[in-house]
């Protein structure tokens, strides 16, 4: 309990989103020695990864990050490659050694593009992920991804689940928000959803008393 509330204070100081500080896209230096299909994938190069997947037919090789070619390609935004790559096995929900899935990459990056198509494929928008143990929901929420929280929602994703900080996606939206147009439309998507707004975190404070401490008055009149 002490340790998580440290880090919820360090968060809230530095104004730093987890999920974001979390995950680990390949890095130029990593996708420069990248070969096989984790280079095939980080270029979209189709006819490659099909010629591949004939001679070594494992589409879930990881890298030294634990990335399959899938989450390289989600990170690149490859969504041809993301299918063929499923097509051919590929696991859609397999997560990388920070325990991010192509959701989860894709609603931290505001690729709702990426996000509608891995659930097309697949994908458990329910998933919990990161070592926040969240899930894309809470992530898109906190960075006020508003067209990600809306198709995770019409996905059916959890609207009340609590991270291991405390916080539910709409806590988060107040809390890691900045009070701005997008986190006041996630907060309006994920209320009209029906997104339980008692919830408190572990101080017993609710969304509305954040937003007011914060004094973000067009959030108060959303969660009001």
């Amino acid at each position: 309990m002490f340790f998580q509330a440290i880090i919820a204070g360090l968060v809230l100081s530095m104004g730093a989103h987890p999920s974001a500080q979390g995950q680990m896209p390949p890095s130029q230096a990593e996708l420069s020695a990248y070969v096989g299909l984790h280079k095939a994938a980080a270029a979209g190069n189709l006819d490659e990864i099909r010629t591949l997947l004939l001679a070594t037919p494992d589409p879930n090789l990881r890298d030294r990050a634990g990335r399959t070619p899938l989450h390289v390609a989600a990170f690149q935004s490859r969504y041809d490659a993301v299918r063929a790559l499923v097509t051919s096995g590929g696991d859609i929900n397999a997560l990388e050694n920070d325990r991010y899935d192509v959701i989860t990459i894709a609603a931290v990056k505001d690729d709702v593009r990426m996000v509608k198509l891995a659930i097309e494929l697949g994908g458990n928008p329910g998933a919990i992920t990161s070592r926040y143990d969240g899930t894309a929901l809470i992530a898109a929420a906190h960075l006020g991804h508003e067209a990600v929280v809306q198709a995770l929602i019409e996905a059916g994703a959890p609207l009340d689940h609590v991270n291991n900080l405390g916080w539910t996606a709409l806590i988060e939206a107040v809390v890691l928000g900045d009070g701005g147009k997008r986190h006041v439309a996630t907060a309006k998507a994920l209320v009209a959803a029906g997104a339980n707004k008692a919830i408190a975190d572990r101080n017993g404070l609710t969304p509305l008393q954040h937003a007011h401490r914060r004094r973000y008055q067009a959030m108060v009149a959303v969660l009001e």
